[in-house]
């Protein structure tokens, strides 16, 4: 069986061209859409894109909402299904316009692709989101070893994340010069740290606890003292590698260059939850974390955006709507607390 069409890869090059210089799409999106697209290929047998017809649509449809996750064996998540037909429709709305496949496509059988009002409702509830709570984050932090100069930047990686609330691309890019202790600041630069839609963000430390600030600035103070690194030396260096007595790879100590990718960083996550008996979390989720703290220290709206701000939102909207879910079991003592403040009134 074909699964390969030359007619589509040279559609497909020159959309994923146009999404990157035009659209200033993300690799990780066009990754998202590049998936989109050979999922639809392969339901299809890589028929040319010039097929397109309203029953191909439907029964794309169909056929990926049964689509089963083969890790998990749940079928495909209602946000994941919009999110693929959505990816689709802006292509076929693209390709309609291009030399060759205006009068192949019709427009209105684009609109085939739609979802029912009940899946997109439901494709943009907000999720109940895990994260680790900040008494769980300080037990792992203060359970770390600390007797290698790699167990020490662990410690102090983790230490950095709940402190920061930074993403683990930017804390992967980050440079000496980024942080200032006098001020208790992290500046992620565009021009040098990878950013979310390349923002430049001030991030003042997070009221976590003294001692977990603490680790992180001991670890800057060991950086420029002790490994005599200079300001655009990173803030985490990865480990160096050497070959053991077996010829295999072991870690010998730190080198002055940045990680290429987070793999490593939530790998030192998984070990740190893993060693005290607790469940995965990755570093993204300590945002989850810092916010639902947000929302228990702020006492007015000034303080909620200064909050929101620190973690790299314009909006305040956006922490709300995008990490603000109220905990269950929290959200059951806020209205048990607000019944007993308002018996008294």
């Amino acid at each position: 069986m074909t699964n390969y069409n030359s007619n589509n890869e040279r559609v497909k090059r020159e959309y994923f061209t146009y999404q990157q210089e035009a659209k200033q799409k993300s690799a990780i999106t066009i990754n998202g859409i590049r998936k989109a697209i050979a999922r639809y290929e392969e339901y299809t047998g890589y028929k040319d894109f010039g097929t397109f017809n309203r029953k191909q649509a439907a029964g794309f449809k169909k056929t990926l909402a049964s689509l089963t996750n083969k890790r998990t064996g749940e079928v495909m998540s209602k946000s994941s299904l919009l999110g693929t037909v959505n990816a689709l429709k802006d292509f076929f709305l693209w390709l309609a316009y291009q030399k060759g496949y205006k009068t192949k496509i019709d427009i209105l059988e684009i609109e085939y692709l739609n979802l029912s009002e009940k899946d997109v409702r439901a494709a943009k509830q907000p999720k109940f989101k895990d994260y680790p709570t900040l008494e769980q984050i300080r037990q792992v932090i203060f359970s770390m070893p600390t007797n290698t100069e790699v167990e020490l930047r662990n410690r102090a990686l983790i230490a950095f994340a709940v402190l920061t609330g930074a993403r683990d691309m930017a804390i992967a890019s980050l440079k000496l010069k980024h942080i200032k202790l006098e001020k208790e600041l992290v500046i992620q630069d565009p021009n040098e740290v990878k950013t979310k839609f390349s923002k430049r963000i001030f991030t003042w430390f997070f009221p976590v606890g003294d001692d977990i600030k603490q680790i992180v600035i001991d670890w800057v103070q060991y950086l420029r003292t002790k490994k005599l690194y200079g300001n655009n030396d990173p803030l985490f260096p990865r480990t160096a590698l050497k070959h053991d007595e077996n010829q295999s790879f072991t870690a010998a100590g730190l080198e002055t260059q940045h990680w290429n990718t987070t793999t490593p960083i939530r790998e030192i996550f998984r070990e740190a939850f893993e060693r005290v008996g607790l469940d995965y979390f990755n570093p993204h989720s300590f945002r989850n974390t810092l916010v639902n703290l947000g929302e228990q220290l702020c006492k007015n709206p000034e303080d909620f955006k200064a909050w929101s701000q620190n973690l790299g939102h314009e909006h305040v909207l956006t922490t709300f709507t995008s990490y603000g879910y109220v905990d269950p079991n929290r959200q059951g003592d806020v209205i048990k607390r607000i019944g007993k403040e308002s018996s008294k009134l």
